[in-house]
């Protein structure tokens, strides 16, 4: 599984959406995406990548999009 699909199936499981809904998608545009949906999706993407996000980078992480420019740094080292 790529890190694309592994990115895209924490969205789709942590908010019981499809993945056509992903693009342009930010926090709290569906109930889902509440602040506990939040911290199931950050789970589900630390548990994905073996990884555990700093506290900034959790709280900036309010987009589809920005997630992967999230997970893109060094220090993360995801690759999309």
């Amino acid at each position: 599984m790529s890190n694309l699909e592994k990115y895209n199936a924490a969205f789709v499981e942590a908010f019981e959406i499809r993945e056509d809904q992903l693009a342009g998608l930010k926090y709290q545009d569906i109930t889902a995406w509440d602040s506990v949906g939040h911290m199931t999706l950050i789970a589900s993407l630390e548990e994905a990548f073996d990884i555990m996000m700093d506290t900034d980078d959790i709280i900036d992480f309010n987009s589809y999009e920005k997630g992967k420019e999230i997970l893109s740094k060094e220090e993360y080292g995801v690759d999309f």
